[in-house]
């Protein structure tokens, strides 16, 4: 499938921001199931810099500083990406789970490193004994660790309630756990929470994915939604999607942009400014095939 993808975020801000320094990670970027054509980044006001780097992780990242006063930011990325499906291994020929928690142990290659950067708390996924009851019923002595995985993924889908409103970035683990609420980065949050302390390697994962209208129905531009899920790695076969907001292994309606430790890691604007005083947000997503 070829996607556009339209991401506008727009500030606005009750008094005029003097200088503001900012970075952005909204391009789609390269994996083994899709490939990013291009992405035209729109800035208004024009700002005096804009540099293209990457960060720690790999994903694109673009810094780009205002220094004339305004009271409205407008940061739109258009994307054109190409997304193929590309079958999932079989659950059961993957090992079972506690040999992957303990080769991630002693793996000292430089890829297993990398995994087990994943295993251990970030800011926003601290490690919480309180998940592992929950946890432990899919993981059985044995099982296959794409197998229990999967139905974790399931299981969160199924009991956890998805209520925007209900939670902000800084809700923590237990909280999100004990009310069974929330949106699609508390549900990856938590399932990250559970696999780490598992001593599972897992990464959080954002993007997007195509929604679709009711039957008989137009679709609205601008009603597709930035999304998140969590990539688990199964060694032999490398990371695997699981989108527990959907209770699904992702396929190629979803588009993957960035991924790192949580949320912190991968949001998709973020900046230091002077001035500004109150301000409002408006984000806007539309993916179009």
């Amino acid at each position: 499938m070829l996607y556009r993808v339209t991401h506008q975020t727009v500030y606005a801000y009750e008094r005029r921001v003097l200088v503001s320094h900012n970075e952005a990670r909204v391009t789609p970027r390269e994996t083994p199931a899709q490939a990013p054509r291009r992405t035209q980044l729109l800035i208004e006001p024009t700002p005096v810099e804009l540099v293209v780097d990457h960060d720690f992780f790999g994903n694109t990242l673009h810094f780009f500083s205002l220094e004339e006063p305004h009271d409205r930011l407008s940061v739109s990325a258009v994307s054109d990406v190409e997304v193929n499906r590309v079958e999932p291994p079989a659950v059961a020929l993957t090992p079972a789970w506690e040999s992957v928690a303990e080769l991630l142990r002693r793996e000292h290659t430089a890829h297993g490193l990398e995994a087990l950067g994943y295993t251990y708390g970030s800011p926003f996924v601290p490690l919480v004994p309180d998940v592992l009851p929950y946890a432990t019923e899919s993981f059985a002595k044995g099982r296959p660790v794409l197998d229990a995985a999967l139905e974790l993924t399931e299981r969160i889908h199924r009991d956890f309630k998805y209520e925007q409103g209900t939670t902000s970035i800084a809700t923590p683990i237990r909280e999100i756990l004990r009310t069974r609420q929330g949106v699609c980065q508390d549900f990856a949050h938590v399932e990250l929470a559970m696999l780490r302390a598992l001593g599972l390697s897992a990464r959080y994962v954002s993007g997007y994915v195509r929604t679709h209208p009711p039957p008989g129905k137009p679709r609205l531009v601008g009603a597709d939604a930035s999304h998140a899920w969590v990539s688990l790695y199964c060694p032999g076969f490398g990371y695997v999607d699981l989108d527990p907001t959907n209770g699904v292994i992702p396929t190629d309606e979803h588009v993957t942009v960035a991924w790192g430790r949580d949320f912190g890691d991968v949001s998709p604007l973020r900046g230091v400014i002077l001035g500004g005083g109150r301000h409002t947000l408006s984000v806007s997503v539309d993916v179009e095939s």
